[in-house]
């Protein structure tokens, strides 16, 4: 199986599927709740897009570059941006598309509060614990622990971008928990599983010297499960927190504030 053939089966018949499903609720006039439609959801998953791209590209050329991990030439196109195939690129589009119409599809039918109250401990204590982790990845890059090289490099890449989620608005990602919860986990099983299956038939290759050496079933490897579980954190918390009214809430709230700190 090519790169390109592992993307058709696992990533882009997964989409059309999630695509006709979501046809046949605009057919039957199946809308978001009101607490989710504050915006867009076509708009914001193509931000995440763009975001995911930018955000990702030159951390995934420098895991190439550095032979955190590689890719079988054989099983790709060979058309490379950088260090990276334009598979790779593909799978960052991708995977944005099918855990955001994932979570857009939940989002129809979980019951949601109709009102949230603003709860500090959600976005201070997830806040502190993230920024110890963060901490201690950072460390592990400086003092150069090799068999953390990429567990580290997931966690300082991923981690902050999550952080100021959090920190923006864990109070509201904690009254969608359901929503949040099951957006996140089954997209992070099903492509941790369709990981697995591209390792065990050498698409892909993840170096064992910069690796804990811990692994799942199927031979996964602890830090490939950490990066699907924290890429879809990312997806399903950014999708959530861009469409949710209480977001719109906090962010005038946030604007008004800051009028009047020019003001003063």
């Amino acid at each position: 199986m090519t790169y390109f053939g592992f993307l058709l089966r696992f990533l882009i018949l997964p989409i059309l599927i999630l695509s006709a499903l979501h046809w046949r609720d605009m057919r039957k006039g199946v809308s978001l709740p009101q607490s989710l439609n504050a915006f867009s959801p076509w708009r914001a998953l193509l931000a995440l897009i763009l975001i995911a791209v930018t955000y990702t590209t030159p951390w995934d050329n420098y895991l190439v570059a550095t032979r955190v991990w590689w890719y079988d030439p054989a099983l790709v196109t060979g058309i490379t941006i950088g260090y990276v195939p334009i598979e790779e690129y593909t799978f960052f589009v991708l995977q944005t598309v099918l855990t955001g119409l994932w979570v857009l599809w939940l989002a129809r039918r979980i019951p949601h509060p109709s009102a949230w109250r603003t709860a500090p401990l959600w976005r201070l204590l997830p806040l502190g614990v993230l920024g110890a982790l963060w901490i201690l990845s950072a460390a592990w890059l400086i003092l150069n622990v090799r068999e953390a090289t990429y567990m580290a490099l997931i966690l300082v890449w991923a981690l902050p971008p999550i952080m100021l989620q959090v920190w923006f608005g864990g109070d509201i990602l904690r009254t969608h928990i359901r929503l949040v919860a099951l957006g996140i986990l089954l997209p992070t099983f099903f492509l941790c599983a369709a990981d697995a299956l591209a390792i065990a038939i050498g698409i892909w290759e993840i170096s064992p010297e910069q690796t804990f050496g811990i692994h799942l079933w199927g031979g996964l490897p602890l830090e490939e499960a950490t990066f699907f579980l924290l890429t879809n954190v990312l997806i399903t918390f950014g999708l959530v927190l861009a469409i949710a009214d209480a977001s719109q809430v906090r962010l005038r709230a946030i604007a008004r504030r800051a009028r009047l700190l020019q003001h003063s």
